[in-house]
């Protein structure tokens, strides 16, 4: 199934007039480390400009001025140790959770313990995604319905490589049967595996291959997901209108000068022109 401007209205809420922050949905995005706290940054920025009503960031203590300056509407907690995260020692209920973080030792025995009690949905992306791929009996840890954001080498990371299109499309669908998985598969165009149901996208363009793109559009996902859409359509709905805004900013702006964040500026732009009728 092509993902259009149809599929996305068909799933896409209506913000009530009387709503307000605190049932719009609380996420939070966990990440970072020395040298790399941009990705929490841009993740949990587009979070909020998505319609997100909260969103926490759990980062290494490093990042802490960097998150209250960047992103002064994000809310931040960080870990004990300075450079990368050893713990994820969560107190506040989320309705979603984005993760995306190193591959320290720590780190990874943090994201074990984290999974082993965790029930709160999950978006996984970028080392999250390879320390899985490292261990994969962890998969089975995951809570229902989980949404993991590949890129190529990441997904071949996961499922082998492959000797075809067709190959690689029969190996996804396999991994989102056996362990009941949203995956997206980042590319030109994205596509979005859920057991036996297949979703092309139809928006994006060149002007998407850059740094920080996947983390935004993590971030996305996130924030329909936080507002309790069901994880398929917040899939749906992200790539859609990640996608959308290369198709209206970058024209303006040239491919080769757009970058992560002018996704997250022309956000409200997409929104206007896929569900002007219905904000």
């Amino acid at each position: 199934m092509r993902i259009n401007r149809q599929e996305f209205r068909k799933r896409y809420r209506p913000i009530d007039k009387f709503t307000h922050k605190g049932i719009q949905g609380h996420a939070l995005i966990i990440g970072g480390s020395y040298g790399k706290m941009g990705s929490v940054v841009l993740a949990s920025k587009a979070c909020l400009k998505t319609g997100c009503g909260l969103v926490t960031a759990f980062i290494p203590k490093c990042g802490y001025e960097i998150l209250q300056i960047s992103n002064p509407e994000v809310m931040v907690e960080t870990d004990d140790l300075m450079w990368y995260l050893t713990t994820i020692n969560i107190k506040t209920k989320f309705q979603a959770i984005g993760i995306g973080m190193g591959q320290d030792s720590d780190t990874q025995y943090a994201f074990h313990y984290f999974l082993k009690s965790n029930k709160t949905r999950l978006i996984i992306d970028a080392d999250g995604l390879n320390i899985l791929s490292k261990n994969l009996e962890w998969l089975e840890l995951l809570p229902k319905h989980t949404i993991l954001t590949p890129h190529p080498k990441e997904l071949e990371r996961l499922i082998g490589k492959w000797n075809s299109d067709e190959n690689k499309r029969y190996r996804v669908a396999q991994l989102s049967h056996k362990f009941n998985l949203v995956i997206v598969v980042k590319g030109a165009p994205t596509v979005i595996f859920f057991q036996d149901e297949i979703y092309e996208n139809t928006t994006g363009n060149q002007a998407l291959a850059t740094a920080g793109s996947g983390d935004v559009l993590s971030g996305i996902i996130t924030s329909f997901v936080a507002q309790s859409y069901k994880p398929l359509d917040a899939a749906i709905l992200g790539v859609y209108l990640h996608g959308l805004t290369a198709d209206i900013a970058a024209p303006k702006m040239s491919y080769q000068a757009f970058i992560a964040s002018d996704i997250i500026e022309n956000i409200g732009n997409a929104y206007l022109e896929s569900a002007s009728q219905l904000l």
